[in-house]
């Protein structure tokens, strides 16, 4: 796991030592070593900052050359099925230096060029330039595991794992890309290929991208980036019913991911919530290595209301894990919250980052790599707004849906909340609606009320791709989950809170070959008989017992309704003034203040949609947009 940056530069508009400058606020990517490549007309800049995983050794630094001299990459991530790709470059003569995986991507690519993406398993952000031709090529895995920023403005590219980065390398100041906004307010974070900078953008996931660096112009390099996987490609046209094979086919899979992603130099372990998802990995994880303990990481922040800890120990107690297990005082996440716009360089209102950053830190004092759970709820329908998708699909809630919302008002704060399901203007937008409100998050016709001189329209992030078989209302909010919460919103959050401390996170669940397996099978093997996630919970009670689990899920979260009324209520006095908010002039303070007042006068649920406001002016303020 590193960081990455680099430019190209018609007019050499980029320093060497602006580049050097920006590898240095990607440090805690890559503590372990530094590296640089520039061309000899500086048109070219490549840094890497490593965090050593694979082949320790300084022979694995990376810029890294190909064999032949060729081709010079930098590289974030892992390749988790290297050692076969290996065998497959022995047998086609290639004599390898390292044990690193990145000297076999280099290798691939020499062979093969960019259809080797394809059969590469793991997370991975790159770049590789072609000294000869002068091309440099940009990917991004499967996924969107592990990130990659640009910036381009016809004449200068700039990438890099991190916006901050990329702030510091560009000619200009970067300007407010005013369209990302409205997604902002009613997804909580900003969708690929938006970033909140104009003329700056997230690389999309699956896709590589091949640049000529002589080009004149670098204007429509948007259209020239190409997909090298799509989930949508590989839905077949039936679906997986037998449960029985189903399930052998479901357990394999998972002991190969996990097995594959257990192999690492430096010390390794689990984050352990105590939940069906981190509980299956860490349980394979512990069949794997035997007598030799997975260590295990959990936090209880002493809110019994949001302490899970006590479940992680059950399940670490019965697979005799290594278990640590950190008790933290509620002031000691809150002494996170000034790291939440620095680690993350845009507004992200996902408030789980705090307690994802405090159990990484924690974590770190022990190991350099730790598998989670992420992906399960996604891929297996784990989530309650799977349900409401399913009831919202029924034809008669159109009919009644209106004098439900209506009816909603006059009621407590939890029939609010339900009536505001109902509040959808747009079938078409049906998917985002929901899941803007399992959030608490600002419906459209909120939107039209709070945004000043803002036009929006979320049709286009709204679509699905067209698949080989006709998917349940279920499936499709789930496959929308897949394209955009999970890989613009989880990942973006674990990424950043874990490499804040220069920890490596792995998520076996997302192995794409586990993605196809999941979107491949049957719903009603998905959620039976009541329970969600039915067929994973079928594997996980092989190692683990039933007992254990028979209880209420809850999330991986803090008491922010409570925190913004009492520990930072100084947030919420601050960033929704008058003097802030009228300062930007992108929210009408008229309707903020009436959230405000709703919610300090009972009004809970609305805290969602203040933190959205807080965060987003706190950032312009700590950015200098």
């Amino acid at each position: 796991m590193c960081g990455i940056a680099g430019y190209i530069s018609i007019n050499n508009a980029i320093s060497e030592q602006q580049l050097k400058q920006a590898a240095t606020l990607l440090q805690h990517r890559g503590p372990d070593a530094e590296g640089f490549y520039f061309s000899d007309d500086k048109k070219v800049g490549l840094a890497h900052r490593r965090l050593s995983i694979l082949d320790l050794s300084a022979t694995a630094n990376q810029p890294m050359f190909s064999v032949n001299g060729r081709y010079c990459i930098i590289f974030n991530g892992e390749i988790y099925n290297f050692n076969e790709l290996k065998l497959q470059l022995a047998d086609k003569g290639a004599s390898l230096k390292t044990s690193s995986d990145t000297e076999v991507i280099l290798e691939l690519f020499t062979q093969f060029g960019p259809s080797c993406f394809a059969t590469m398993n793991g997370m991975f952000a790159l770049v590789i330039y072609d000294k000869k031709e002068n091309v440099i090529t940009l990917c991004r895995d499967h996924v969107g595991i592990k990130p990659l920023f640009y910036f381009n403005d016809g004449k200068t590219i700039a990438f890099a794992s991190e916006l901050k980065a990329i702030k510091h390398l560009v000619p200009v100041k970067l300007q407010l890309n005013k369209e990302a906004i409205p997604y902002y307010f009613h997804l909580g974070f900003i969708p690929e290929p938006l970033t909140i900078y104009a003329n700056t953008y997230k690389f999309p996931a699956a896709h590589y991208l091949q640049i000529n660096v002589q080009a004149g112009s670098f204007k429509s390099i948007q259209e020239q980036i190409v997909p090298f996987w799509k989930l949508q490609n590989v839905i077949s046209s039936v679906a997986i019913t037998d449960e029985s094979s189903a399930k052998k086919q479901l357990s394999d899979l998972l002991f190969d991911s996990v097995k594959k992603q257990l192999v690492s130099d430096v010390p390794i372990g689990t984050f352990l919530s105590g939940g069906i998802d981190s509980s299956i990995v860490t349980a394979i994880a512990a069949k794997i290595l035997g007598s030799n303990k997975i260590k295990t990481f959990s936090i209880a922040i002493d809110d019994g209301k949001f302490n899970e800890s006590k479940y992680a120990k059950e399940v670490a107690n019965y697979l005799q894990t290594d278990h640590h297990e950190f008790v933290v005082k509620e002031k000691e996440v809150i002494e996170l919250i000034d790291k939440l716009i620095p680690a993350y360089d845009e507004p992200f209102a996902d408030s789980s980052a705090f307690p994802t950053m405090m159990v990484s830190r924690l974590a770190r004092q022990y190991v350099t790599v730790a598998l989670s759970g992420d992906g399960g709820d996604e891929l297996f329908l784990g989530y309650g707004m799977y349900q409401w998708a399913n009831r919202l699909s029924a034809p008669y809630w159109k009919l009644v849906k209106d004098p439900l919302l209506i009816a909603s008002k006059l009621l407590n704060n939890k029939y609010q909340r339900i009536g505001n399901m109902f509040g959808y203007s747009n079938k078409k937008n049906i998917i985002t609606h929901i899941f803007s409100q399992e959030q608490y998050y600002f419906r459209e016709q909120e939107l039209e009320k709070l945004l000043i001189n803002t036009t929006f329209n979320f049709n286009e992030i709204s679509v699905l791709p067209i698949v080989a078989r006709n998917l349940s209302a279920t499936e499709r909010q789930s496959f929308w989950d897949f394209n955009h919460y999970l890989k613009d919103d989880l990942l973006v959050k674990v990424d950043r809170a874990s490499m804040q401390y220069s920890l490596e996170s792995r998520v076996p669940l997302l192995d794409y070959r586990l993605v196809v397996f999941a979107y491949n099978l049957d719903e009603k093997l998905k959620i039976k008989n009541g329970s969600m996630k039915y067929l994973l919970k079928q594997v996980l009670f092989d190692h683990v017992p039933k007992e254990i689990f028979e209880r209420p899920k809850w999330g991986f979260s803090i008491p922010l309704s409570r925190w913004l009324k009492t520990d930072l209520k100084y947030l919420l006095d601050k960033y929704t003034s008058a003097e802030v908010i009228n300062k930007y002039g992108l929210v009408n303070f008229t309707v903020v203040d009436d959230i405000r007042k709703k919610y300090l006068n009972g009004t809970d649920y609305l805290f969602n949609r203040l933190w959205l406001i807080i965060v987003l002016h706190w950032w312009l303020e700590e950015s200098g947009s």
